[in-house]
């Protein structure tokens, strides 16, 4: 056989070439649409695609921020709790699991005994399996501050002196202050949580109740997220937490379509107590309730009624069309999201109840899911809440109480583990939207 012509030579080198490019485009591909590294961590490209712009990135306290916080739980109790308030760290801040509700909520063990100031708590642990956490700061959109702020303060509202209720505040700020994280936007990216209303954050200078934690320079940069946010620009309310956290949709949608069916003897109901302090409505609402036939009371004032006992609170309102939400020591209730889980259509007398909050998670056109009857009509001692109630026609009451059902997931705070769209996902989404829209205020 003959030496290989020239033209041959070349001919098999490119041929060797062209597969070694293709093998290269193949691999470049794949890594483009298969896999990539972020953080060190192998993660599909695709969950990089839908991270993008939502990458969140948890600061590292200090145990005494957190951590240390509830394990000396026994500090946030107080002489006058009914419970040990230790219970309510147990399943990561759900509090204690409910075994036997005789019936009154579903089959499933997603409902706990659980307080709404561990807010803090739950959302911490719902962030720690959140789906675009990253280890680079570099790359997150927004920075969450885990500090039990509500939890922190509780411990030192009774029996200290402000200077007190203030050290945990600062030593955070000073602690921020010296991460480079800060730098980057001075804390207009950083966000905290509270089960207490933002209120008894700022305390004035001759006052005596909460902290001044919020009108610290550095603490007003950053956004927190509360219970209750009166009217404060870098507030946001979101939901209290009830006591259901699913972990999977069927058990929301099972939920649902059970509170659609079930059957509501009473008109309306209260469940609460009477509030010692000038031109509160609830003993006028209290009054009507006990002189009617068609209400349903559970006084909270009474030693015998156990309002403490979830089943108890969900029986009342699952038995009722309306669910009476007067304002208590502050506008906002946590029996207000406990009355939109049961189905119950919040009737409510404040604005500041919900209309003026919660603007991620309830509806602008409030007509859709609530009805308001003004303050000053309990006033009138001719008025009667009932009338008013009678007066809501079928159709209206129907279409009131699906756009209420309708709202549940968006209310409640799903298993730390759950991949449901819930009150958690909508505040976060919220943040972000915040966070980017203070980066493009300052052109950064």
């Amino acid at each position: 056989m003959g030496k290989p012509s020239r033209s041959t030579i070349l001919g098999f080198v490119f041929i060797f070439y062209t597969m070694i490019c293709l093998l290269l485009l193949r691999n470049c591909y794949s890594s483009i649409i298969g896999s990539t590294k972020i953080d060190g961590i192998k993660v599909n490209s695709k969950q990089v695609n839908a991270c993008l712009g939502r990458y969140i990135y948890i600061h590292d306290l200090p145990k005494q921020f957190n951590e240390d916080v509830l394990e000396n739980c026994q500090l946030i109790t107080r002489k006058i709790d009914k419970y040990d308030t230790c219970m309510y760290t147990l399943n990561s801040g759900f509090g204690p699991r409910i075994e036997n509700s005789n019936g009154i909520l579903s089959n499933s063990t997603s409902w706990f005994i659980t307080d709404h100031f561990f807010l803090e708590v739950i959302f911490h642990n719902r962030m720690k399996n959140y789906e675009c956490l990253t280890n680079d700061s570099s790359l997150a959109s927004a920075i969450y501050v885990p500090f039990y702020a509500g939890l922190d303060l509780r411990r030192h509202l009774w029996g200290f002196k402000p200077s007190v209720r203030d050290s945990s505040g600062k030593n955070l700020i000073k602690w921020l202050l010296e991460k480079p994280e800060w730098e980057k936007m001075r804390g207009l990216d950083h966000f905290l949580v509270s089960g207490r209303p933002s209120l008894d954050f700022r305390r004035q200078s001759n006052g005596k109740w909460g902290s001044m934690f919020r009108f610290l320079p550095e603490s007003q940069n950053m956004t927190m997220l509360s219970v209750d946010s009166e009217s404060w620009s870098n507030d946001f309310a979101i939901p209290y937490p009830t006591y259901f956290h699913p972990s999977k949709q069927t058990e929301v949608s099972e939920w649902q379509e059970r509170m659609r069916r079930q059957k509501r003897e009473y008109l309306f109901c209260f469940v609460g107590a009477t509030r010692n302090y000038g031109g509160s409505i609830r003993g006028s609402i209290i009054g009507q309730c006990k002189d009617s036939s068609s209400c349903k009371l559970l006084d909270c004032g009474d030693k015998t009624t156990n309002c403490y006992n979830p089943v108890n609170v969900m029986k009342a309102f699952e038995s009722s069309v309306f669910c009476l939400q007067p304002p208590g020591d502050t506008p906002t209730r946590r029996s207000t999201f406990d009355s939109i889980l049961a189905g119950c259509i919040p009737v409510f007398f404040h604005p500041g109840s919900a209309y003026t909050q919660y603007k991620w998670h309830l509806p602008k056109n409030h007509t859709k899911y609530s009805v308001f009857i003004p303050e000053k009509k309990l006033r009138d001692r001719r008025f009667r809440i009932n009338e008013t109630l009678l007066g809501v026609s079928k159709v209206e009451e129907e279409a009131m109480r699906e756009e209420v059902i309708r709202l549940i997931p968006r209310t409640i705070y799903g298993d730390h583990k759950s991949k449901l769209e819930d009150a958690f996902d909508l505040a976060v989404k919220g943040v972000l939207e915040r966070v980017e829209k203070l980066r493009g205020a300052i052109n950064l």
